[in-house]
């Protein structure tokens, strides 16, 4: 109970891998049964571009896949405390890949979307090795991590930049993202973007068009963090342009609240893990 109530307190820090020994505190709750877990995979030569990879138990098939970006205001953030994820997602029959990318203020946009599409690309290229279905890969993310995945379907130039292809993304997941967050309002986010002088340009939903993969946009009724208004307004523009787009918004979720809510024993919370499979089940 007591390190129940320690990541309770502790979560939007954990989050943030500020304090509170957030790796070990997580993976108290995370089981390590029913899947196979691969570490520290390069995609690419710098220390930060290298990715996990969840593989479930008996897989019959090419399953499923999944590439999750977390979130940390592009500037804080580590994949092994997002093991919580992987377990959930590979629970569900998905090859479950989390990648780091690099961050604020060694870097700057759009440099952290580069590093993703990377990743992207290397998955695609790869995903056969570890019982990946390539024509199956959904990108997915929480926060700024959403932001980096729904980026990347809808302005193909990062994954084209890469070698690769946008339309190999099969589906998009975005949970709790800013994708409509003009103006700036805060120093470290002014300077994040400070590269782009034409502030439309850094908005995800600038960039919406025909032809988009489905989408599934997740957020909570009370996130004061990143307000709800950003999937509703992403989720509208893309039904202007007739893209699939399922939109759910949790009545008492958080910003912190809901990804937390697939860590086991937490999943009553929301619906979100349910809802995410059954997406993925929907795009065969």
């Amino acid at each position: 109970m007591r390190a129940l109530l320690k990541i309770l307190f502790c979560l939007p820090v954990l989050l943030s891998l500020a304090a509170c020994s957030g790796e070990k505190a997580l993976d108290a709750f995370v089981p390590k049964t029913g899947y196979q877990l691969r570490q520290g995979i390069a995609y690419g030569p710098e220390p930060r571009q290298k990715l996990d990879i969840y593989i479930p138990d008996h897989l019959k098939n090419p399953s499923c896949t999944i590439l999750f970006f977390y979130g940390g205001r592009w500037s804080t953030g580590d994949r092994k405390l997002y093991r919580f994820v992987g377990q959930a997602f590979a629970s569900k029959g998905c090859v479950t890949a989390i990648a780091d990318y690099r961050l604020y203020p060694q870097v700057r946009y759009p440099v952290f979307l580069q590093d993703n599409a990377k990743a992207f690309v290397w998955l695609h290229a790869h995903v056969k090795d570890y019982g990946g279905d390539l024509s199956r890969i959904f990108v997915a993310g929480h926060s700024a991590g959403a932001y980096n995945a729904v980026m990347l379907a809808v302005n193909p130039a990062y994954i084209n930049q890469a070698g690769g292809k946008a339309s190999w993304i099969r589906g998009v997941i975005g949970v709790s993202g800013p994708y409509d967050f003009l103006p700036f309002d805060s120093a470290d986010v002014i300077d994040i973007f400070s590269p782009e002088k034409d502030t439309e340009l850094t908005q995800p939903i600038h960039y919406v068009h025909a032809g988009l993969p489905p989408m599934l946009l997740v957020t909570g009724a009370v996130d004061s963090q990143v307000k709800p208004k950003n999937t509703i307004n992403m989720a509208n523009k893309l039904r202007q342009f007739n893209n699939p787009v399922t939109v759910h918004i949790y009545p008492d979720a958080h910003h912190e609240s809901i990804i937390l809510s697939l860590l086991n024993g937490f999943r009553g919370k929301t619906p979100l893990l349910r809802d995410i499979d059954s997406f993925i089940q929907e795009q065969k």
